[in-house]
């Protein structure tokens, strides 16, 4: 059994709707081991220097960048989607983080998806950043009847692509009605990066608490202890229906001693306590209709 224990770190947009500095405080207060910063429309997110003070004041490194390649994010650094994807693994190198997360391109992205798995590949090589492509999920109105809509170019599944590092999201694949633990088995080595929510199966991106789900992350986490995995896993929740920050705090500790119950040798059994709030399934993060 692996001794090396794996890093827990929060990303800033669990904290959305309030602003990136509030991340690395909240990080600090709870115990994370550090932070991922998704790059979007606040300004702190997109300044080098500002992350590193931030880091410095709080001691939560920024161990990852989330490239703005959402829909809410494509006007971040202009429209041209390569690059953004460059400058997120310069910015990565500034501040010491070691992986890049990407999504696949939009299918109206035509030009930039027909360069993407060569861009990808190269910056890999080149850059010493792990540029890890992330799980994505169907794009479907509330009937799951409906014919499913093809939004990414090449694909929303990595697991159909020859991508040398993935991110697997959780709450993407509750929304593709994915297996989790399957999901890791197929990456295999691959699977460099893990983002720590929890979902129903609904068709919209819950992002909820692990273990409020029914993904079961438990097994998850337990499973990349078995296989010493020595990426980073990333809390990446939403709480924008916190109606109070002891709300946000609750959740966001929650979320932390699950995956630190979990990711364990010899995991507790942990269950996260009802929400304060009441979460309605909200796609937090621009992915889909």
């Amino acid at each position: 059994m692996p001794d090396a224990t794996i890093p827990v770190t929060l990303s800033t947009a669990s904290v959305y709707p309030r602003r990136a500095g509030f991340a690395f405080e909240v990080a600090a207060e709870l115990g994370y081991d550090g932070v991922e910063v998704m790059v979007w429309s606040d300004a702190v997110t997109q300044d080098v220097h500002t992350l590193a003070r931030l880091a410095r004041e709080h001691g939560m490194p920024v161990r990852s960048i989330h490239a703005p390649t959402l829909l809410v994010s494509q006007r971040v650094w202009g429209r041209s989607p390569a690059p953004k994807l460059r400058r997120s693994v310069e910015m990565a190198g500034e501040l010491g983080a070691s992986t890049v997360v990407v999504h696949p391109p939009f299918r109206w992205q035509y030009k930039y998806a027909r360069q993407f798995q060569d861009l990808v590949r190269e910056l890999n090589a080149d850059s010493g950043i792990t540029v890890a492509v992330e799980n994505m999920y169907p794009w479907r109105t509330r009937n799951r009847s409906a014919r499913e809509l093809k939004a990414y170019l090449p694909g929303w599944d990595p697991a159909e692509h020859d991508y040398e590092a993935v991110t697997l999201d959780l709450s993407h694949a509750a929304v593709a009605q994915q297996d989790g633990l399957e999901l890791v088995h197929g990456f295999g080595d691959r699977l460099r990066h893990v983002h720590l929510a929890d979902g129903t199966g609904s068709a919209r991106d819950e992002h909820l608490v692990p273990g409020r789900g029914q993904m079961s992350c438990d097994k998850v986490l337990q499973e990349l202890v078995r296989r010493g995995f020595t990426g980073d896993v990333v809390v990446e929740i939403s709480t924008r229906k916190a109606r109070t920050a002891h709300e946000r705090h609750s959740d966001l500790d929650a979320a932390l001693h699950f995956a630190r119950a979990y990711l364990s040798p010899e995991p507790e059994a942990y269950t996260p306590p009802p929400p304060e709030h009441h979460h309605r399934p909200a796609d937090a993060w621009g992915h889909g209709p």
